[in-house]
């Protein structure tokens, strides 16, 4: 069992949580929720032990093991991907290189009375006991289903990892956290970088092989799938549900409805106290009980309510100017980096008012495709975009094509027209863009913010093709909801490419599978696409299927 006891965490004058305490049992899955900035991640740091809180602690058995994947890491590129990932059993071969030193010491001692000869001997019996208590693994054969499942195919375990993206990187530090079998796993937005296939396979690891774990994560369809228990911080407080994360949206409602009517109940209270000593201060007869009532005032704890979720704005996209019949026309398109192919006489045609996924695993070509559609790269084969149409693209380079002269209101004030420009700020505030964020300088936002500010001025722009590439990756549920909304309601053309299962859900009436350097079209929405790849998928993967 591990303890988090009365934590408090304050900087530069500001308290963000206080005197916060749970315990964290064996075989807990935990969703960590709350609004950005309530301090997740900060939680999540100082549970793994990397930062310090201001007061207060978390205790834990000596032998336990806690493992932390942050949502940015970096990695060193002096090996293969087999050989890093294999670093997570060092401490056992640590432990046999030991044991064999021992062993060979004792060999070559005769002081067999000595006091050094028993501490040695102590030293050998309690380390035998523990590496001999545990189970006998094939290292190699371990690695490769765990790298497998994390979408990695068998030539790339011997690629030096210095070949790799972030994205890559980040799933071979989490196969090395998987691989150590640790007591708590802790997760920051661990779905951010990896494909649905590789999704499904990491939540079939944490629901039946993991034992404890803590995920930051807004993928609401992940975190359902995985936990039995959320906990929420706001307004510098922790709840803790015994629920998933659906049924604590419920719980949730619940607790801040009768906060609400317990709010009112004291308002009402606290105005005919006043009116009360307005009326009989300075009546003789009635002075004690004046100063009673004020007593009472001055001692009254006000009730709060938790901070307002706004995901129920309602945005709608500009209408979209007409398009030709067939805004994307494609035809025996192929596409190679040198000896590299990405995929070969893809053909694929979309009629307006279309909207289509594009799903594959990492790496198969669905944003190369994009690319080409765009006139980004070059390609052979034809690929044209039909007549009047106008494009909104989103791509994780998108915030580098802000103006960072602007401020964020600038930004998104020069694209609005109409009744939406009266509720700029209210929209700003769903992406996460509340108080003096508004007049940042895009200058001096992160890349997390500019994208988020890139995803919020497509929205206000009047387009009929839209086409968006990984758009949720920054984003918080309650942007996502607004942001799936307007594209439920969109009446343009959509090309979408997301891993995230539940915000695709719903959305696409035709998928555009990329696999094996081919583009094959299913005529199925996407809830039918996933469903019927599950099983298939997870039984592939688990057979080592590369």
């Amino acid at each position: 069992m591990i303890t988090v006891d009365s934590l408090t965490v304050e900087f530069s004058g500001r308290t963000l949580f206080s005197d916060i305490s749970f315990f964290i049992n064996e075989n807990d899955k935990i969703a960590l929720m709350g609004k950005n900035g309530a301090g997740k991640s900060t939680m999540m740091k100082i549970i793994a032990g990397i930062d310090k809180p201001s007061r207060g602690s978390v205790n834990y058995p000596k032998e336990a093991v806690i493992a932390y994947l942050p949502q940015h890491l970096l990695t060193e590129d002096d090996c293969t991907v087999a050989e890093e990932a294999a670093k997570a059993f060092n401490q056992i071969r640590l432990m046999k290189t030991e044991l064999d030193r021992l062993g060979e010491e004792l060999e070559t001692r005769t002081d067999y009375e000595s006091d050094e000869y028993m501490v040695i001997i102590e030293k050998l019996s309690d380390l035998s006991e523990k590496y001999y208590a545990i189970e006998e693994i094939n290292v190699d054969a371990e690695v490769e289903k765990t790298l497998f499942g994390l979408g990695f195919k068998r030539a790339d375990l011997q690629r030096q990892t210095s070949e790799f993206s972030g994205g890559w990187r980040m799933r071979i530090e989490l196969a090395k956290i998987l691989l150590q079998k640790p007591d708590l796993i802790l997760l920051d937005e661990p779905t951010n970088h990896i494909d649905i296939e590789s999704v499904v396979w990491l939540e079939d690891f944490l629901v039946n092989r993991a034992k404890a774990v803590m995920v930051i994560s807004h993928d609401r369809t992940f975190i359902d799938n995985i936990t039995n228990r959320t906990i929420e911080l706001t307004m510098g407080k922790a709840y803790d549900y015994k629920a998933n994360y659906s049924h604590y949206l419920e719980l949730r409602a619940e607790r801040r409805a009768a906060q609400l009517k317990a709010w009112k109940e004291q308002q009402k209270t606290i105005e005919d106290s006043k009116r009360f000593i307005e009326r009989f201060r300075g009546t003789y007869s009635k002075s004690n009980q004046v100063n009673s009532v004020e007593r009472t005032l001055e001692k009254m704890k006000p009730i709060e309510i938790d901070e307002i979720d706004t995901s129920s704005l309602k945005l709608r996209f500009p209408p979209a100017p007409r398009s030709g019949d067939y805004p994307v026309m494609a035809r025996d398109v192929c596409k190679s980096y040198g000896s590299l192919e990405v995929f070969k006489n893809a053909s694929m045609t979309i009629e307006r008012g279309e909207k289509v996924a594009f799903v594959g695993r990492n790496g198969e070509g669905k944003s190369t495709f994009i690319k080409a559609l765009m006139g980004e790269i070059d390609f052979q084969g034809q690929c044209e975009l039909g007549h009047n149409v106008k494009v909104g693209y989103f791509a994780q380079n998108q915030a580098s094509l802000l103006d960072s002269t602007l401020s964020v209101f600038e930004t998104v004030d020069e694209v609005a027209r109409g009744e939406v420009r009266t509720q700029l700020k209210n929209i700003l505030g769903c992406f996460m863009f509340s108080g003096d964020d508004i007049d940042k300088k895009v200058s001096v936002l992160s890349g997390g913010e500019r994208t988020r500010l890139a995803m919020v001025k497509l929205l206000l722009e009047p387009v009929n093709l839209l086409i968006l590439d990984e758009p949720t990756n920054h984003l918080d549920l309650r942007s996502k909801d607004v942001l799936k909304e307007a594209l439920m309601d969109y009446d343009g053309t959509l090309i979408l490419v997301s891993h995230d299962r539940d915000f695709l859900k719903g959305l696409a009436s035709k998928v555009f599978e990329f696999k094996e350097k081919r583009v094959i079209e299913h005529f199925e929405t996407i809830d039918e696409f996933l469903e019927r790849n599950r099983v298939k998928n997870l039984r592939e993967i688990e057979l080592g299927v590369n």
